[in-house]
């Protein structure tokens, strides 16, 4: 199939509204992909939404990405979905053995019926259908829908971690004596909360966490009875004609509501020679992974330590870029970076295979990527963090928080520093009757 849709233009008067609205009024589809910058200088989009399945590719690790390309090339359309975080088994000889209690598949993409772009005060409509009354139509649909309609949702479920405290420092500990061996510098440690018999408000969820995080790469989807609900602030891999951009976060501190305080606080993370080495390690390996698919010489820092400031936390993110070589798809891109650093540790394949020792869950889409292809081929996707996963068959909602582990961690801080990642998640899931027990 050939890109041949048809766009139809609308205006609209508020925005954030309109948001709302679309998304209760889509909800009852079962393939949506909603992602929504906040307005946030570094977006390459506004806001994009992704309606209804025209074709559908679902697969586990083995031949994916091959299957991606196939289906890239099939469509030269626009491609909506996810690359699960197990997907590395396909590019590294390594195995996920433990326990997956959401069961999602490592890779869902589809070609959709509709893509809905809303910039400014305008909404626009890439389609197929030709008749534009259809769209009029619909797009008054939207706007008459009613943006609050919560459901009666609330489960009295209980949250429980995958690791209890004493667990968590455990394995924080074992990090620690792999990085003394020398196996390792760091590593991303990674726990899990999640909740049974949880029946969820999936919409709700989303707009709840949006208000309260306002993060630049936010992502509500759904891929049938598997909804993925983020509050991301990282970007994972952005291609632009020939450009790639890969924006590592490494570096967390908490805010605080006194001005002086949270500025001290910023200030601290910004000099903190811990936090500072674990960004240099990082940058270094999405260096090095880049320079496997770029022009040669053309990989560069444009920023390190740069420090952004989100509602609950302060970030250090630093930005690489690179000019892929001619030689080299998309694709190929994504295959040398991915799982991204941020999410792994240095030397990438050994964290790996330490995280799949020691870890309690299958992470799954958690560290993972959403995002989308548009019909050239260029793309853009988040890193699958601060993000609530639930599958409404099984009635199993789950968080993931991680840390980096480096020669300078203390497990304890490392603690809290996962437990201020997840408090904003929690609320949201407090607010619909599943409490942290």
């Amino acid at each position: 199939m050939n890109n041949s849709r048809t766009s139809y233009s609308f205006s609209i008067s508020d925005q954030a509204a309109f948001k709302k609205q679309l998304l209760r009024f889509f909800e009852k589809e079962e393939f949506l992909v909603f992602l929504d910058s906040n307005e946030a200088e570094s977006a390459t989009y506004s806001c994009l939404c992704a309606v209804g399945a025209i074709d559908l590719l679902r697969c586990a690790a083995g031949t994916a990405f091959k299957q991606l390309r196939h289906f890239q090339e099939e469509h030269e359309d626009w491609i909506f979905g996810y690359f699960g975080y197990d997907l590395k088994n396909e590019l590294e000889p390594l195995t996920s053995q433990n326990p997956d209690a959401l069961e999602f598949p490592d890779l869902q993409f589809f070609v959709p019926q509709m893509v809905i772009e809303i910039r400014l005060d305008q909404v626009t409509f890439h389609t197929y259908e030709e008749d534009q009354n259809e769209i009029s139509n619909l797009f008054e649909s939207i706007c008459n829908q009613s943006a609050s309609e919560p459901k009666d949702y609330r489960s009295q479920s209980k949250l429980q971690a995958t690791d209890s405290k004493s667990a968590y420092l455990e394995k924080a500990q074992s990090f620690l004596n792999h990085i003394q061996r020398g196996d390792i510098y760091e590593a991303n440690l990674c726990t899990q909360f999640s909740a049974a018999d949880a029946k969820l408000d999936p919409v709700q969820a989303y707009q709840d966490l949006n208000q309260s995080s306002r993060p630049p790469f936010a992502a509500y989807a759904r891929f049938h009875d598997h909804y993925i609900i983020s509050a991301s602030p990282e970007r994972y891999l952005q291609k632009s004609a020939d450009e790639l951009l890969s924006q590592p976060i490494k570096g967390t501190a908490a805010r605080s509501s006194n001005q002086a305080t949270d500025e001290q606080l910023k200030n601290e993370l910004l000099k903190n020679q811990k936090e500072r080495s674990e960004n240099v390690m990082i940058v270094d390996l999405v260096r090095n992974d880049l320079s496997r698919v770029a022009k040669k010489g053309s990989v560069e820092v444009s920023e390190l330590f740069g420090l952004y400031s989100f509602p609950q936390v302060h970030h250090m993110i630093s930005s690489i870029t690179a000019q892929l070589d001619d030689q080299h798809t998309g694709i190929d891109a994504i295959k040398a970076t991915f799982p991204m650093g941020s999410m792994t540790g240095a030397p990438k394949i050994s964290a790996m295979k330490i995280i799949e020792e020691t870890e309690s869950f299958k992470r799954g889409v958690y560290s993972g990527a959403v995002g989308y292809f548009k019909p050239t081929g260029d793309f853009d996707f988040n890193v699958v963090i601060r993000t609530l996963l639930y599958n409404a068959q099984k009635r199993v909602v789950s968080l993931s928080v991680g840390s980096a582990i480096t020669i300078a961690a203390n497990p304890e801080d490392e603690y809290e520093e996962c437990l201020v990642k997840a408090a904003a998640l929690m609320e949201v899931l407090k607010s619909q009757g599943i409490a942290f027990s």
